[in-house]
């Protein structure tokens, strides 16, 4: 089953602190590992306007706010950039897009962007993520049969749009479900 460009949608029953009500957009999925974003959890810790600040960067006028988020609990000092494909930073002279998730996305890790955006530059759609959920070999698809997990498509809307506190519930709605009926314990019939 291939999951990049999913997202997980955490079960009720979810008992990981991290991963309670989050949305999660798989970027990369493999047979040896899998990688994602958490979605809609606001960073406690830092605004952007701090971050770029602790990078040295100068916000010039045009510079938007964006959201910084927990992307996940692995290497939580490093920064991801999920943004629209209408950026694609130094092509030309060495593209700096990481990673083309599927559905029309981009994910990149490197300064030029968040400089791009500090100019008032930049992608028209972007979400900053300080870490990422990462997982081994098999753990992830473990997961989803232990019923952690729902999986539905993705909108750029619920990426950029919607309000991070409501994600969780449009995700479930977006597949027909009411949290209302889901049972907290998995089945087998």
């Amino acid at each position: 089953m291939e999951l990049a460009g999913k997202v997980l949608v955490a079960m009720p029953a979810m008992e990981d602190p991290r991963f309670i009500r989050s949305v999660v957009l798989i970027c990369a999925h493999g047979p040896d590992s899998a990688m994602g974003l958490i979605l809609n959890k606001p960073s406690q810790e830092l605004n952007f306007d701090g971050l770029l600040r602790h990078l040295g960067i100068s916000a010039g006028e045009d510079c938007r706010e964006i959201q910084v988020h927990y992307g996940g609990p692995v290497e939580r000092g490093r920064g991801f950039v999920l943004h629209s494909a209408d950026w694609l930073g130094g092509a030309g002279k060495g593209d700096s897009t990481m990673m083309t998730v599927p559905g029309g996305y981009h994910l990149t890790a490197t300064l030029d962007i968040l400089e791009a955006i500090a100019r008032g530059e930049g992608p028209e759609q972007a979400l900053l993520a300080l870490g990422y959920a990462g997982w081994g070999p098999g753990q992830l698809e473990g997961e989803i049969l232990r019923n952690d997990w729902l999986i539905a498509d993705v909108s750029a809307d619920l990426v950029f749009q919607a309000e991070d506190e409501a994600k969780w519930m449009l995700a479930l709605k977006a597949l027909g479900i009411d949290p209302l009926v889901l049972s907290p314990t998995a089945g087998r019939a």
